[in-house]
């Protein structure tokens, strides 16, 4: 157990007093025990969580406890918006490459022993400086490092007075206040970081509206509410609402809906073979049992699922492989039904990804202006006749690795493919050798994924790139064109919104004609909870935001 904060004596008891109840709660059987009126809102995080610091907050998992502890310069709201936070407002210099922020006043960091008397200390424009320059430190070896590399790092960041801080770019990049959003991008104290060194992650000390309390890793993690928290509702009333953020580590995800459906948890996320049937009907709507009960939470979300080819033709293996013929990579684009997938794998959570690479929620997704692939077998035929091999003949077999979870798309369209000549055989790997392999370039036909990191379309055609080749960038299939890379640069040196995305959906256009990827679905963010849970809504980045959420005490589990 953890330090207990502490602002005064009454803070020290009324924390301790929680901490009791949360605790006896997670330990009960049920919701019914909340008999005290104070609200504990518990998810599970079947993954893990390994750290809580922001400069390794790269995956989901580690994003939405992060997103609960601190806090960045802005943030984003469920309409994908760039909006204040700690700066209460900015200046952008003509040319694009100066930002000017002008900080609250009365934001302070979570209480701890640390500071001066234990009290939280004010944030000051110099805490921008110090965490923005530890996340582009090698020595911190942050996977957000990248964010950084379009600042000038010889004029700053640089902290004006208490206030007021400046950022400077090298040229100017349209998409860098979406990227202020990211978690990475949140502010830290020195004093405290330093003073748990490569433990912050465990210790962690933010600004956000709840902090940290206690963590039994493998079993529980618990959040308390920040009573000093800078955010108020539109009626003035301080966030957040919640008493305390309890999170659960079962890995098992039948054990996980069992709890759930028990209403030992107040929200789940996503699909799972384990669940998907059982909450949802063939055709994406809640099941009829569940109504009255259980709420279904869905919306366009910033995610591509796809498969990859490996285009470098430097890489002799990719010269002597089939699919290095555009021709094959067409009609294996064309040669499986993504709306059939789409039902019966998937319960139609998500659209089929008949169009570009960039996903439904982006404003330059555009099905009028970018026409990608549909089911057509006999397109499929032709293709692979013109690229010397009628009927499959002379293909060989071509290996397409992936995930376990992605087993069954993958099978389906091994399926599918089959009956028009090409041979697949799939090869499971395990995720943290499945990604080391993808980012060094030893898959030749891969199952990708592509999250936003940030809302703009920008994020998702740097995968295109050719400065950024994988290991060190994103451009896992290196894919390379000239013309491409003009229309890139061009649509980063364009401050005009409308100019821009007419240059993103040209892009967009090109990959579609090169195929360098199988787009299979744009996927939704799903998201169950039950009829006491209010606010808790969700975004195209899914990002779990708590702040808003209420939960009525002394409800009664339901039974089934």
């Amino acid at each position: 157990m953890h330090y207990l904060c502490s602002k005064c004596e009454y803070m020290n008891r009324f924390a301790f007093a929680l901490l009791l109840i949360v605790t006896t709660l997670l330990s009960c059987s049920g919701p019914e025990q909340e008999h005290s009126g104070k609200t504990v809102f518990r998810y599970n995080e079947s993954k893990g969580i390994a750290t809580l610091d922001p400069a390794y907050a790269k995956s989901q998992t580690l994003i939405w406890p992060v997103h609960q502890l601190f806090n960045g310069l802005v943030q984003m709201d469920s309409a994908l918006n760039v909006k204040p936070c700690i700066a209460k407002s900015w200046e952008i210099s003509p040319d694009g490459k100066t930002y000017t922020f002008h900080l609250r006043n009365d934001v302070f960091f979570h209480d701890h022993k640390v500071f001066e008397d234990g009290r939280g200390r004010k944030v000051t424009a110099a805490d921008f400086v110090y965490s923005i320059e530890r996340i582009y430190d090698a020595n911190t070896a942050s996977p957000g490092a990248w964010i950084f590399n379009q600042l000038d790092k010889d004029k700053g960041p640089k902290a004006v007075n208490d206030s007021t801080l400046k950022i400077y770019l090298k040229k100017r990049f349209p998409a860098f206040l979406g990227l202020l959003t990211m978690k990475y991008c949140s502010v830290v104290p020195r004093e405290i970081v330093e003073h748990y060194d490569d433990e912050f992650g465990h210790h962690p000390v933010g600004t956000g509206p709840f902090r940290f309390q206690m963590w039994r890793e493998g079993e529980k993690l618990i959040f308390l509410k920040n009573p000093n928290y800078f955010e108020r509702d539109t009626k003035g009333r301080r966030l957040p609402y919640l008493d305390a953020v309890a999170i659960s580590f079962i890995t098992d995800k039948q054990s996980e809906f069992l709890e759930f459906i028990k209403g030992n948890l107040d929200f789940l996320s996503g699909l799972s073979p384990a669940n998907k049937d059982e909450l949802l009907t063939r055709s994406g709507k809640l099941n009829p049992k569940y109504q009255g009960e259980i709420r279904l939470l869905t919306r366009p979300y910033l995610n591509t699922e796809y498969l990859g080819f490996l285009m470098d033709t430097s890489i002799e293996k990719v010269n002597n492989n089939p699919v290095s013929k555009r021709k094959v990579r067409k009609a294996i684009n064309y040669g499986f039904d993504r709306k059939k997938m789409m039902k019966y794998l998937r319960n139609n959570i998500g659209t089929p990804a008949n169009h570009g690479f960039l996903p439904k929620g982006l404003p330059a997704f555009s099905p009028a202006s970018v026409k990608g692939y549909t089911y057509n077998p006999d397109k499929a035929r032709e293709m692979l006749k013109e690229a010397g091999h009628p009927n499959g003949e002379g293909l060989g077999e071509i290996t397409l690795t992936t995930t376990d979870d992605y087993r069954d798309l993958c099978e389906f369209i091994q399926h599918q493919l089959s009956e028009i000549g090409i041979e697949i055989a799939i090869e499971i790997s395990t995720g943290a050798t499945f990604r080391d392999m993808v980012a060094n370039s030893k898959l030749l036909f891969f199952r990708g994924s592509w999250i936003a990191d940030y809302p703009d379309s920008e994020n998702y055609l740097a995968l295109f790139y050719s400065k950024n080749f994988s290991p060190g960038g994103p451009n896992y299939t290196h894919f390379s064109n000239p013309r491409y890379d003009s229309l890139y640069e061009e649509a980063l040196n364009t401050l005009d919104p409308a100019k821009r995305q007419d240059l993103y959906r040209q892009m967009d256009r090109m990959i579609i004609t090169h195929a360098p990827i199988v787009p299979l679905y744009y996927d939704q963010v799903v998201r169950f909870t039950h009829n006491h849970i209010k606010n808790l809504g969700n975004n195209p980045m899914n990002l779990l935001v708590l702040k808003h959420v209420k939960k009525r005490p002394n409800h009664a589990a339901h039974s089934r």
